[in-house]
């Protein structure tokens, strides 16, 4: 029987597949109690980082380990996870609760998905079917990533242009959480001369930090390439 994914992955356990696409929201509930994808997101979003780190590891260019970091972390990202999520329909085939509008939904719920199918891939058919389902969906911010190389964290840049324009570094200050330990995220500001930039999400307080950092250099009209 085919299933929604199957243009990514032909899956041989097809219950995979409806759970990878199966939100929190959703509250599908059997007899061993709720089922969604939250496990499968946390499980994709390590074989995620293997994957990412060790392609950016292995091409010739032989980056520095600041440059591994921050190109693993451009492709990584809420925001480009939310693209790829996008780009290859899931929105279109997932399970959600009533609150959430499909047409709307958040860069968190549209990572998270990308995440659990990830997962999904993995369980059904192995780290090199993952792999494989990794370098097509995510190729456009691959290569992104590797055109930028080794250029400045938003955050390094962030701060010489505070250093020079405010004379004095700036700050982050997290103004909420959400999720539990397996699926947290952080919304964080960044301050300088007296001024709040707007806020960005991230999976750690550090990535958080850093697409506040992108978000301040946009709204100074700097450039902030992704």
């Amino acid at each position: 029987m085919a299933t929604p994914l199957d243009h990514l992955h032909v899956f041989r356990d097809e219950s995979l597949a409806a759970l990878a696409l199966t939100h929190a929201s959703a509250g599908v509930a059997d007899g061993d109690g709720r089922r969604d994808n939250e496990r499968l997101e946390f499980l994709g979003d390590t074989v995620l980082d293997l994957v990412v780190a060790e392609t950016f590891f292995g091409d010739r260019a032989r980056y520095p380990e600041g440059a591994l970091t921050e190109m693993k972390a451009q492709v990584v990202s809420r925001r480009a996870l939310a693209g790829a999520a996008q780009r290859i329909e899931l929105p279109k085939h997932c399970r959600i609760g009533r609150g959430l509008d499909r047409s709307a939904l958040s860069r968190s719920v549209l990572a998270n998905i990308y995440e659990a199918v990830c997962g999904a891939v993995y369980l059904d058919a192995g780290f090199e079917a993952a792999r494989e389902f990794v370098l097509d969906t995510l190729a456009p911010e691959l290569s992104a990533a590797r055109a930028r190389g080794g250029e400045a964290l938003p955050k390094q840049a962030f701060q010489e242009v505070c250093q020079r324009e405010f004379a004095g570094p700036p700050t982050y200050e997290i103004l909420r959480t959400r999720g539990d330990d397996n699926a947290r995220a952080f919304l964080v500001a960044a301050r300088a001369g007296g001024q709040e930039f707007p806020s960005a999400w991230g999976r750690t307080v550090k990535e958080a930090e850093h697409w506040a950092a992108y978000e301040a250099l946009l709204d100074l009209g700097h450039d902030a390439r992704p």
